[in-house]
């Protein structure tokens, strides 16, 4: 028994570590191309909303990722509830602006106009979303939340997901857009990553580390944007 949760805390360790590193890594790269994206992208709207929305990734995320780290390499998650609910808090809102810039990345880039209907339903999920985690029922300070309201708050953020997927791919085929080829799979990649993580994370503790991956596509949909930026400036100065 004794060798068994030596094996186990080893591991357990290794994984600590691992994330701790991917994390710092993650946050410090994904807010320097955010910052590099809004200083190097000038009067381009589309780039400085890139660049912000990058910015507001890794800030967000640093809510969660800094707190997870420091429980999983000291006292444990159940120790550091309180801080990592905070954290939480803050990411799921972070992430619901993340989206709603990605849509004005949408219109700005494919010149889009009117839809206003499109852009109520976007508005109104992300206030539905943000008042529904603002709720006391989602027991942010209690390690074991209820998952009842984990679902019923990513209710409406899948919503918004599954229509910014439809948009991408709608207007990438359209206009043969080959560099935001694959955004509409980077979306779909984080949602779903996420969803396991919404389910099970508190009872099976190993499904955090698929914050990985899912993390990773986000980093993706920003790759996309900073390399846009840096093909367009090859060009300008050929």
């Amino acid at each position: 028994m004794n060798n068994v949760h030596i094996l186990f805390r080893g591991d357990f360790n290794m994984q600590a570590i691992m994330e701790t590193l991917f994390d710092a890594v993650y946050l410090i790269g994904v807010i320097s191309v955010g910052i590099a994206m809004i200083v190097t992208g000038k009067d381009n709207k589309q780039y400085k909303l890139f660049g912000f929305m990058a910015v507001l990734l890794g800030s967000g995320d640093a809510f969660h990722l800094i707190p997870r780290s420091y429980a999983l390499l000291t006292t444990g998650l159940e120790a550091n509830a309180a801080a990592l609910g905070i954290g939480k808090l803050i990411t799921s809102i972070t992430m619901t602006v993340f989206y709603v810039i990605l849509y004005h990345i949408w219109r700005q880039r494919y010149h889009i106009k009117g839809r206003n209907g499109l852009s109520f339903s976007i508005y109104a999920l992300s206030i539905i979303r943000i008042a529904l985690c603002l709720l006391p029922q989602n027991q942010w300070l209690n390690y074991n939340a209820p998952i009842s309201w984990g679902i019923y708050r990513n209710i409406p953020f899948a919503i918004m997901g599954i229509i910014i997927i439809c948009i991408f791919y709608s207007e990438v085929n359209r206009h043969n857009d080959k560099n935001f080829k694959y955004m509409w799979l980077a979306i779909v990649l984080s949602f779903a990553l996420y969803i396991p993580v919404v389910l099970w994370a508190t009872t099976i503790r190993w499904i955090g580390i698929l914050m990985i991956p899912k993390t990773l596509a986000y980093v993706w949909i920003v790759i996309m944007g900073y390399n846009e930026l840096r093909n367009q400036k090859a060009n300008t100065s050929i």
